[in-house]
């Protein structure tokens, strides 16, 4: 029986990390962590929610559109509206000719997801005073991205169960900036309001006005870029 001659194999020790190294490799998964949370979060909030806002703006839309069908009797101004229902159809033409989005009672974080908001103690659309919304300009749905592409003259059509009102606008989407405490912009008489903002203007409306609001710039900021209308047209449909 041939005897191997050979010198026998050393095994290789175990490597063991040395006491200093072993923070630093808890600190750097613990940084690949935060990365992926936060890469993730940031799909979700400026992607996802856009994905999920528009499925739902679009289901709205068609509910709305089932709701009204065969039923356009009366007048939609008296219609009972709970939070976060809606209430009309905004389009805007500057924005393209597709663009559609539900009018929605209310201006919280879950009515803002479904479309516009309704300002509550704001006029109905086609009202005398200020029928007033506000939208997001980036994520859930981000309706009003486009927002400072409007200009003088741009129209506004809000659809409700029983009309079809036009508005036109008076000034640009850049126009106007306030802060986000400045309430005038959404009373009654927004012009006679601003004179006096420390309290609510008593100014009786003698015509139908739109105010849209939407942040002033992509990301957080206490701004609000204001676009204010005038009805021009109302009819039944």
């Amino acid at each position: 029986m041939p005897v191997d001659t050979a010198p026998p194999r050393r095994e290789r020790p175990e490597l063991k990390p040395t006491p200093h190294l072993r923070p630093a490799r808890m600190l750097a998964t613990a940084l690949t962590l935060v990365l992926i949370i936060g890469g993730g979060w940031i799909a979700w909030k400026y992607v996802g929610t856009n994905i999920v806002a528009k499925q739902r703006q679009g289901e709205m839309a068609v509910a709305l559109a089932d709701d009204w069908r065969g039923n356009r009797a009366g007048d939609a101004t008296t219609d009972e509206v709970r939070m976060g229902e809606a209430m009309a159809v905004l389009r805007i033409p500057r924005f393209g000719d597709d663009f559609e989005v539900p009018v929605v009672e209310g201006v919280d974080d879950s009515a803002l997801t479904s479309g516009v908001g309704h300002f509550p103690d704001t006029q109905r659309p086609g009202q005398l005073g200020n029928f007033a919304v506000a939208g997001h300009r980036i994520t859930n749905g981000q309706p009003f991205k486009d927002f400072p592409d409007l200009r003088k003259g741009d129209e506004v059509v809000v659809e409700t169960r029983t009309h079809v009102y036009t508005y036109v606008l008076q000034g640009s989407g850049t126009g106007t900036i306030v802060d986000f405490t400045d309430v005038w912009v959404v009373q009654p008489v927004p012009e006679k309001a601003k004179h006096n903002k420390s309290q609510r203007s008593r100014a009786i409306p003698k015509e139908a006005l739109l105010t849209l609001t939407t942040c002033s710039e992509i990301f957080h900021t206490d701004n609000r870029s204001v676009v204010f209308g005038r009805l021009v047209d109302a009819r039944h449909v």
